[in-house]
């Protein structure tokens, strides 16, 4: 069977050619919409984020039968199109809890206690700190949006800062009750809580879940952190909240340069381990297409997969 790999690593070429033996197997650095240009006869396709899934790319793909993102999210894949097709797609769940959960809370440890200015000054010499008065997380109330994998994580991390849990998903789990989370709505949330981190993915029903219509319920001094999809958060609310902001997923980079928001790369993802666990996930799925069967990860394509 002829394979494409998209947004390939060298790491990744190695683990894949030593483990799918008797098959056609390309290797591209690049997304798919810069390299498949013209008709290719590839049978099954992996591909990664930058990747975009079009009409114009299925068209040139007239033997494609499995195609398979090596992420959780995806909305760069047209479901529809594809869900027409009858053609089997997955994607990879639950490898990034603990990468993506503590990333979160590297991040609130920063907004709270200002370490990554105090970082800086040390490095030129300055020890001034006074005006660097930080706040406990001990006592305050976190709201997680989604308990999936990350969120669940999530929520186990903070119970040992000593905070209290509010938690937000479509269904309730036995769970939740054991790890002592609250599972209220998501005005609730947005009202009661210090924290506010999103953990769900990007479809049409969680698109602009926090909106300029409910914005208002949130404190004046709720830290938000936004690990996840940056359009979960409507976008204007970037610009114009006055709470700290911290996210690694924001589609405007001149954010970065605002008081209130912290900003990095799409790294909360990037650990060791983590990539391990794509790699391990992304050749089951794989395996399990070649041998007929449908992939663990296999998507239902509406795109209203389940956030929780």
């Amino acid at each position: 069977m002829k394979i494409a790999f998209f947004e390939i690593k060298k790491e990744e070429r190695i683990f894949f050619e030593s483990h799918l033996n008797g098959h056609e197997l390309f290797f591209f650095e690049k997304p798919i919409q810069d390299i498949v240009l013209q008709p290719e006869e590839y049978e099954a396709v992996s591909v990664f984020v930058g990747s975009r899934i079009t009409d114009d790319i299925l068209d040139r793909l007239p033997k494609l039968r499995y195609l398979q993102t090596r992420s959780t999210g995806f909305d760069h894949i047209k479901c529809k199109t594809l869900y027409q097709k009858d053609m089997k797609v997955s994607n990879v769940a639950g490898y990034a809890g603990p990468a993506v959960a503590e990333f979160a809370f590297s991040l609130l440890l920063n907004a709270t206690r200002k370490t990554h200015i105090a970082l800086d000054r040390s490095k030129k010499g300055d020890l001034d700190y006074l005006d660097l008065k930080g706040i406990e997380l001990f006592g305050k109330t976190i709201g997680i949006l989604g308990l999936g994998t990350i969120g669940l994580q999530m929520a186990k991390i903070a119970k040992g800062f000593g905070m209290k849990v509010l938690g937000y998903s479509r269904t309730h789990k036995a769970v939740f009750d054991e790890l002592e989370i609250d599972f209220v709505s998501l005005e609730s949330i947005l009202e009661n809580a210090d924290i506010l981190m999103p953990a769900l993915p990007l479809t049409p029903a969680t698109q602009g879940l926090v909106n300029k219509r409910n914005a208002p319920l949130i404190k004046k001094d709720c830290i938000i952190i936004n690990t996840a999809r940056c359009e979960i958060i409507e976008e204007t609310l970037y610009h114009s909240l006055s709470n700290i902001i911290a996210s690694d997923v924001c589609s405007d980079v001149s954010l970065a340069q605002k008081e209130n928001f912290l900003y990095t790369p799409h790294m909360a993802y990037y650990t060791k381990e983590a990539l391990a666990r794509i790699m391990d996930i992304s050749l089951r799925n794989m395996e399990q297409f070649l041998n007929g069967e449908i992939p663990q990860n296999c998507l239902k394509l509406t795109c209203e997969k389940e956030y929780d």
